[in-house]
């Protein structure tokens, strides 16, 4: 159990100390991923970046990731039965959420540049690792060194799907219980994180890593 993303963070962030890192790049997935990504940005004193992509759920199942959606670009499952109109409806509908995002994330500052990094994907938990597989073979299009997934907890079978992922290298997960049913149970403190307290954090970690 932790007691709040601050607690989770800092666990995760003394794991990742005894891995033998260089050229780091921390990636967070938004919005949970941040308070937890910031503090190993810190840890590692390495550079915070967001994880712009969101999962495409399935029409009768929205948890179910079938696909991930980035401002130009799109990976789907294959899964013949899906009508395609919902794909293209819901693509259009996602990217506008991202481009909203995108202004409000990179209002003074790009993108960082992934190439030859090791890259370290986080977020707050994990129910399926659909979503993070998607989101790493984004990042691998951008050549990064190797992606390391970070999470403080994801049930076994989560686990083993992202390591069987040929774009994720390592996933390094604190808790991995038997009896999962959402990431939230973990948590004894569990708010939701707003938009701007997700800026905040990515701004304050921006200035600190420029300094």
């Amino acid at each position: 159990m932790f007691q709040d993303r601050t607690d989770a963070g800092r666990q995760l962030a003394a794991q990742l100390q005894k891995l033998p890192l260089e050229n780091v790049v921390v990636l967070a997935i938004p919005r949970g991923g941040l308070p937890l990504g910031a503090i190993v940005a810190k840890t590692l004193n390495a550079p915070l970046d967001v994880a712009l992509s969101k999962k495409i759920g399935h029409p009768f199942n929205k948890e179910y990731a079938i696909g991930a959606v980035s401002m130009d670009d799109i990976i789907l499952n294959d899964i013949p039965t899906i009508d395609k109109t919902y794909i293209r409806e819901e693509t259009e509908r996602i990217r506008e959420k991202l481009r909203k995002r995108y202004d409000q994330y990179y209002q003074n500052f790009a993108p960082l540049n992934l190439k030859g990094k090791t890259v370290i994907i986080v977020d707050d938990g994990v129910a399926t690792g659909n979503t993070i597989k998607l989101t790493a073979q984004m990042v691998h299009k951008s050549q990064p060194l190797q992606t390391i997934v970070a999470i403080p907890v994801a049930p076994r079978g989560a686990v083993k799907n992202m390591e069987s992922s040929n774009y994720i290298d390592e996933v390094i997960c604190l808790k991995s219980p038997d009896n999962f049913y959402a990431v939230g149970q973990f948590y004894r403190e569990f708010g939701e994180v707003s938009d701007q307290e997700a800026i905040q954090i990515l701004e304050a970690s921006r200035k600190m890593s420029s300094s």
